[in-house]
């Protein structure tokens, strides 16, 4: 049974950090398409960032530059680096597995399939 579990969440300043980890269970992440997204109550659950197969790591506009996603194929976990966070990167943050190893549109919540718990990151001013 596939499982991803988030951990890592909590609450920051603004223009701090924090590092998001999920641990994947019977699923390969060095051969799936790999994300992580977020959602804020009432509104749609938004790509962040992934990484696929060759490790490309397409990124959100309102991320690139602060965030970085990773993978370790060994011990089958991705992680988001979070840096210089903003009180508008409050949210749900949610790791997801796609069945395929690549996708023409990786922040697309449809492109996943499987979706782990998430995890609560809350940045204050």
């Amino acid at each position: 049974q596939v499982q991803l579990m988030e951990y890592g969440g909590g609450s920051a300043q603004a223009g701090g950090s924090l590092r998001l980890s999920c641990v994947v269970s019977e699923y390969s992440v060095s051969t799936h398409i790999m994300a992580w997204f977020r959602q804020v109550p009432g509104m749609e659950r938004e790509g962040v960032a992934a990484i696929d197969r060759d490790d490309l790591t397409p990124y959100a506009d309102s991320v690139k530059g602060r965030f970085i996603i990773s993978k370790d194929n060994v011990k089958n976990t991705v992680d988001l680096q979070m840096n210089s966070l903003k009180p508008e990167d409050t949210a749900m943050y949610f790791c997801a597995a796609g069945s395929r190893a690549w996708s023409f549109d990786p922040l697309r919540k449809s492109e996943y399939d499987y979706w782990g718990q998430g995890t609560q990151v809350t940045v204050s001013s």
